[in-house]
């Protein structure tokens, strides 16, 4: 196997596994680039990055300049999630290849894992890739694609990814490098997720509902609080609410689902709360079509805990619901 000596840029948790595969496999990791340290809270030091806290576990180089890379005679760089424009300077002395977690040139972007679950995407991917000066365009050296489970979480995806993007990586820097095959097809593009993107629609499908929780960080409000919903399943005994005529109605209108129900539906956002002789005290919430059946909550300031629980604790009244 060929030895290659690497730069390597990266930043977050995800960033943190290849880098060990590098080291593990006995490449020369020269330096390694990673964004500045973070102040996770107001009286709290700054915090090293998830790979900068790998990287001196290893007893590797750190530095957050990204110019420090320019002098390092090295085979190639190499970057996972960095985070931030690379620059030609940096790029021209060497070979530089990105592990980018879509299959391109689908979900361009900071977040395609997530984009990939909102979507309802069932198929997903990693690509080994050139940096190029446009996000995300470069030439792509290799891909792996895998299906995306109903119910994993962006992190389980992530995860699942990462170990499939390593794979490409270390083949490729044992084998050497083919001509990279330009990217075709139609582009999309994963922006990052804003927090007001992950506010649960109650009028929209509990499908729907469930792709956000299973992104991470959905969230809804009661009793003007904020709520996050931390885990959740599809609630087997869900009742689709229905128009005048008895037909479902579910129709996009204004970035909300409409929803035409008769006077006797059970109306979107509502709590219920039944006894089950298996699971105890099930906490429901009725969406456009089903309803989700939380599992783990967190209420403002509080510690996550279960359904139940929270439900026991905010005396919550079956029939009461959600503010939307």
């Amino acid at each position: 196997m060929s030895r290659r000596r690497v730069v390597y840029f990266g930043t977050p948790e995800v960033a943190v596994a290849p880098l060990q595969a590098l080291c593990r496999a006995g490449h020369n990791v020269a330096l390694v680039i990673t964004r500045p340290p973070k102040r996770r809270g107001r009286r709290q030091a700054p915090t090293p990055s998830p790979v900068a806290a790998a990287a001196a576990d290893l007893g590797l180089a750190v530095s957050t300049d990204v110019r420090d890379a320019v002098p390092i005679e090295a085979d190639v760089g190499v970057v996972v999630a960095y985070g931030e424009h690379i620059a030609d300077e940096v790029l021209i002395p060497r070979r530089t290849v990105n592990l980018h977690f879509s299959l391109l040139p689908r979900w361009r972007g900071a977040a395609p894992v997530e984009r990939a679950i909102l979507a309802g995407d069932r198929e997903t991917g990693v690509c080994l890739m050139d940096v190029a000066s446009e996000l995300d365009a470069g030439a792509v050296y290799g891909r792996l694609s895998t299906a995306i489970r109903p119910t994993e979480s962006a992190d389980e995806l992530r995860d699942r990814l990462c170990v499939l993007g390593i794979e490409l990586l270390l083949d490729a820097l044992s084998e050497g490098f083919d001509d990279p095959v330009p990217q075709s097809g139609e582009i999309t593009w994963a922006d990052k997720i804003k927090p007001s993107e992950l506010r649960i629609d109650w009028t929209a499908p509990a499908e729907h509902v469930l792709r956000l929780v299973r992104v991470g960080g959905a969230w809804t409000t009661y009793r003007d609080r904020r709520l996050k919903i931390l885990d959740a399943r599809l609630a087997s005994d869900a009742r689709p609410p229905v128009s005048a005529d008895g037909v479902p109605s579910v129709l996009r209108s204004g970035g909300r689902w409409d929803v035409r129900e008769a006077a006797s539906t059970v109306k979107t956002a509502t709590i219920a709360l039944a006894q089950q002789p298996d699971h105890g005290l099930t906490v429901r919430v009725d969406a456009a079509r089903g309803a989700v059946e939380l599992v783990t909550v967190q209420a403002e300031g509080r510690a996550a805990v279960s359904a139940r629980d929270w439900a026991n604790g905010a005396r919550i009244v079956g029939g009461e619901r959600f503010d939307e």
